[in-house]
């Protein structure tokens, strides 16, 4: 067992936001697990570049929607490592349906938010009661500024995201008394594999034309957040969301709009 480094697991972190917080969390000296359920390959890629920035990473594979799978990710990861000091819950678990309300199946709906808040409660459940004998941890979850936004055929992602957010809110409170710290990070529209296909060339210019900032986010941008969060001078920030939009949010006075 090898517990010199402060352990990060991060789920969904072969592609996307969950790798560039993969490789950002090397970079500031964790050891890091990669969590994916189906490319393997993209996992070992992302675990080779932080090897090449000299850090340490491993890849474990597990569907965090199954309760079965997750158990023995986490036991693997203890055993070996012997601790868990920050869970990154970013695995996209489910699609989302993007359908107006009239024509949405209960099906599709329920199945994307029962997929959101599966993949955040069995991983959390297992490393939460790690984190507790350990005596302390950082938890952050992936959410959306979706959570907020109103627009036609968004019904079940912002569902979704909304009770992941009252989801985070609740364990910070419990979470508490052990020493562990819960926040939630919402994005606004960053460019992934995931959001390849609504991220439209006008949706893109949509969002440079009403940020502050004037561009679209990437992952990068969403990682660094997400690596200050679980640094030890954020220990006093709990039960936090923090939104990161380029500043839309500010510009059109309201709820920023999302991918």
């Amino acid at each position: 067992m090898n517990g010199s480094r402060e352990v990060a697991l991060v789920t969904g972190g072969g592609r996307g936001i969950g790798a560039a917080t993969a490789r950002e969390l090397g970079r500031r000296g964790y050891h890091v697990v990669i969590n994916f359920r189906s490319n393997a390959d993209a996992a070992r890629a992302v675990a080779l570049d932080i090897a090449a920035a000299g850090a340490t990473a491993e890849c474990v594979q597990a569907d965090v929607c199954d309760h079965d799978q997750v158990e023995r990710m986490v036991d693997t990861v203890l055993a070996d490592r012997g601790h868990i000091d920050v869970l990154v819950c970013n695995a996209n678990t489910v699609a989302p349906p993007f359908a107006p309300f009239a024509s949405l199946a209960w099906k599709d709906f329920i199945d994307k938010v029962s997929g959101e808040l599966a993949g955040a409660f069995f991983v959390t459940q297992h490393v939460l009661a790690a984190m507790r004998r350990h005596g302390g941890g950082r938890i952050v979850y992936v959410s959306s500024t979706a959570a907020d936004y109103v627009g036609p055929g968004r019904l079940a992602h912002s569902t979704a995201k909304s009770a992941l957010n009252t989801f985070s809110r609740h364990v910070a409170a419990e979470a508490a008394v052990y020493g562990v710290t819960v926040n939630t990070i919402a994005p606004g529209g960053v460019r992934t594999e995931a959001t390849a296909a609504v991220l439209t060339p006008e949706r893109e210019k949509h969002l440079e034309d009403h940020s502050i900032l004037g561009r679209v986010l990437e992952p990068e941008d969403i990682a660094v957040v997400i690596a200050q969060t679980v640094d030890a001078g954020m220990r006093g920030v709990t039960g936090a969301l923090i939104r990161i939009d380029a500043g839309f949010g500010v510009l059109v006075g309201g709820p920023s709009s999302s991918t």
